[in-house]
């Protein structure tokens, strides 16, 4: 199972940070915020990652490209030109990475890596938040559900992309990006399971993944919510980078869900128990929920 990571945008709000790099290459403990993000895909049994670049990401692909170097123990003959490894410390990911353009919107950054998901459930989120979600009961919520996607829904006020959802329903009848006033008690968390049905929904680059597709598939009654209600913080402004540090430092990172163990190379059994189970067909009649209520 494949995960996509959206890692293009030019993270205006971090500029403090983002003006020497791109926002997922910005530090959390010495290691990028991408990194912390992977980890807790990995920890779930999701090791292969679709990363869209956009904005300087050169120097994303230069990141991976010297990790595995960065992470080994080596001896090198310089009068031979060799170089050789005795200890590998890194993980067993498969990493692609996708130039989707410097103005690409969202959607359209999904829409550009179509050929690497293939045609199996996949993963997307965004290459600033963490949290201690579940992906392993999101990806199984996911296939019960019958959805053709499914967002992890949160518990932050504030200004971001929010929808209608009962206490008794599991389907979002309506999706509104940044509403203008008021605040919702759920928000789009990201951490989203998708199926490839979900690219027809995007039409070009300029598509936002946030607007038109998810408002379509929420007024089909083919978007679902996984409710998440531990641990979520995106890093959009300084002040969240330099929390999120604080926590790293202070030891209560909780979204560390991963071991300092190796990483099993491994299929993940349990998850590939829950791909194996066979997708319940979707419901016919979209569920009512409550009017949308707007963030900041």
């Amino acid at each position: 199972m494949k995960a996509v990571i959206l890692a293009g945008g030019y993270g205006t709000r971090i500029s403090e940070e983002s003006g020497v790099r791109p926002k997922p290459m910005v530090e959390i403990g010495g290691r990028p915020i991408l990194w912390h993000i992977m980890k807790i895909y990995a920890h779930h049994g999701i090791r292969d990652f679709v990363i869209c670049c956009g904005y300087k990401g050169h120097m994303i692909k230069q990141y991976f490209s010297d990790y595995f170097l960065h992470n080994s123990d080596v001896t090198f003959r310089m009068d031979r030109n060799e170089m050789q490894i005795h200890r590998n410390h890194a993980e067993p990911w498969t990493v692609t990475l996708v130039d989707t353009g410097q103005e690409t919107m969202t959607g359209g950054r999904l829409r550009r890596v179509r050929e690497y998901v293939g045609d199996e459930t996949f993963c997307l989120t965004y290459g600033d938040g963490v949290g201690d979600v579940n992906i392993r009961e999101a990806v199984r919520y996911h296939r019960q559900q019958g959805a053709l996607a499914t967002l992890t829904a949160v518990r932050q006020p504030g200004r971001f992309g929010v929808f209608n959802l009962q206490d008794s329903s599991s389907r979002v009848s309506s999706f509104t990006e940044k509403p203008e006033g008021g605040e919702t008690p759920w928000i789009n968390g990201g951490f989203f399971v998708l199926e490839p049905a979900v690219f027809d929904y995007i039409d070009a680059d300029e598509t936002v993944w946030e607007k038109a597709p998810l408002e379509r598939l929420a007024a089909e009654g083919r978007l679902a919510a996984f409710r998440h209600t531990g641990f979520w913080q995106p890093m959009d402004t300084l002040r969240d980078k330099n929390m999120l540090e604080e926590m790293w430092q202070q030891g209560k990172a909780q979204w560390k869900v991963w071991s300092n163990t190796p990483e099993s190379a491994e299929p993940d059994p349990v998850l590939a128990d829950i791909l194996a189970t066979p997708v319940v067909a979707p419901l016919t009649e979209r569920v009512a929920a409550p009017t949308i209520m707007p963030a900041d």
